[in-house]
């Protein structure tokens, strides 16, 4: 059942809620992380001191990052390379390909590798199709781009359809 595959494995305020400890627990060491209101604002052109300083605690915790984004090579490019962090731009998600490459590029399985991200038809659907432990944020910024928009309104009766059917009890995240 779609709704099913829409349902993230965990919800969690913003990236900074995410707990380290128990990402190792699960043996976690590897991040796919979304950018545009996850990360950071989808028009904040470089990343936060919080977000810099969250990059940083991961690597100290063993747990490697690949930024996996549907937007384009420039503005991911700027927002990632001064990080020092992989990158995968244009990625098409929900689609299978940019996931499987990153698990590939970090040399990592899909078990031991979160999918995070603020939209359930492209980063929560991508992650559970393919087995991945999902992470659903609340975007960090109240607007959007254009594209997605329209997806915003699909996850808000995506939301209330779970919310009827006892499958969620966190309160919206849109």
């Amino acid at each position: 059942m779609l709704l099913e595959k829409l349902m993230p494995s965990q919800f969690v305020e913003s990236i900074h809620h995410i707990s380290l400890e128990e990402l190792k627990q699960r043996n976690i060491c590897a991040v796919i992380t979304d950018l545009d209101n996850t990360l950071v604002e989808w028009h904040r052109p470089e990343a936060t001191p919080e977000v810099e300083n969250w990059i940083i605690q991961l690597r100290r915790a063993g747990i490697q990052v690949t930024v996996v984004s549907n937007n384009n090579e420039g503005r991911v490019q700027h927002f990632c390379e001064p990080l020092g962090v992989r990158f995968i731009w244009a990625a098409r998600k929900p689609l299978g390909q940019a996931f499987r490459r990153a698990v590939k590029e970090m040399n990592v399985s899909i078990e031991q590798t979160v999918v995070v991200g603020d939209q359930l038809f492209t980063d929560i659907l991508g992650g559970n199709l393919l087995g991945f432990h999902t992470i659903l944020v609340v975007p960090v910024a109240s607007t959007d781009g254009i594209l997605t928009r329209f997806n915003r309104q699909l996850e808000r009766m995506a939301l209330y359809w779970m919310r009827r059917k006892g499958m969620i009890s966190w309160k919206n995240k849109t």
